[in-house]
């Protein structure tokens, strides 16, 4: 299938590539928000192309995925043709509702439109109006020749932006928790925050083995990409029992979860004391990821969300 959709996510849009469709990218000069096409740090596959966002109404596709209010509300009627417009269509919804958290209505209201989320938390959460809905769990894939050793005693936050992002993404906790652990922090900005800088994506995995544990300091939002490379690789998750992560990591098997942070710290401490410890649960949080982000898992929930919405619209035309 031919697919046209934006440039949100570069990690999430990485591994939506790894399914077997075309996948197009509307540019603009300077790579405006959306408009940033195959950006440097990721192996794009052939299957990706950029396309000038002036040229979008002349080719042919067979459906139009939505990722942000943006693409929805403003995008798609600057770049789209009239019957683009009508084609079958996809809403990805990233996060969860940043507004009231349990009485937001989504932007998209609408029978034709589905909405594909990617925890089951998001989708509780929203009020999704009239609009037909599936949960997509993550899907992700590491080289194959990254293991697990642990060897440093640390702990690792990967965040972007997570001095100006407060207390959502849990800056605070980040600050506190490292004053009795040593935490490095990676991501965008993370120097601001005296942390190391940014990892390009494709070195990620194997800088990320290294570390004892992954520690995750965020209070609400999706879940992160970054966990569940982490956890493919092997590292113990440590993080607050909010959001989707409840449901990810199990006490004493893959990592340590709470709403305590004095507990969270005590078990941190216990991991870096400890490696014995830690490689054990590194085994538990490999398997728990292989089983439930596997990227074929992943590709084929996508095939059946691409058919899905392309089948309906013949058949309503039919």
């Amino acid at each position: 299938m031919r697919i046209l959709t934006w440039h949100v996510h570069g990690s999430y849009l990485y591994y939506l590539t790894q399914a077997n469709h075309e996948f197009y990218l509307p540019v603009k000069p300077g790579k405006p928000e959306g408009y940033g096409g195959r950006l440097p740090g990721f192996i794009w596959g052939d299957n990706v192309r950029d396309i000038p966002a002036e040229e979008v109404r002349n080719l042919e596709f067979d459906c139009i995925l939505f990722q942000s209010r943006k693409n929805y509300l403003q995008d798609q009627y600057e770049i789209l043709s009239e019957s683009q417009q009508r084609l079958p269509c996809i809403y990805l919804e990233h996060d969860p509702p940043q507004e009231h958290p349990t009485n937001t209505k989504h932007i998209v209201d609408d029978r034709d439109v589905l909405l594909v989320h990617v925890t089951h938390f998001n989708q509780l959460m929203w009020d999704n109006g009239r609009s037909p809905t599936r949960v997509i769990d993550h899907g992700v894939v590491i080289p194959t020749n990254v293991q697990y050793t642990g060897e440093i005693a640390k702990g690792l936050v990967v965040a972007n932006g997570l001095g100006k992002r407060g207390r959502r993404l849990g800056a605070d906790i980040f600050e506190r928790v490292r004053q009795s652990v040593p935490l490095d922090l990676v991501g965008m900005d993370a120097e601001s925050l005296g942390g190391l800088g940014e990892v390009p994506h494709a070195q990620l995995a194997q800088f990320t083995a290294k570390y004892r544990f992954f520690f995750h300091p965020v209070r609400y939002t999706s879940l992160g990409l970054a966990v569940c490379e982490a956890m493919m690789v092997g590292l113990p998750i440590v993080g607050l029992a909010t959001t989707e992560l409840a449901t990810v990591v199990e006490n004493g098997i893959s990592g340590y979860i709470d709403t305590d942070l004095d507990r969270l710290i005590e078990q941190m401490r216990s991991l870096i004391a400890n490696p014995d410890l830690a490689h054990c649960l590194s085994a538990g949080a490999r398997q728990q990821a292989q089983k439930r982000f596997n990227i074929q898992r992943f590709t084929r929930d996508w095939d059946e969300a691409f058919f899905s919405v392309v089948q309906r619209s013949l058949s309503a035309a039919a």
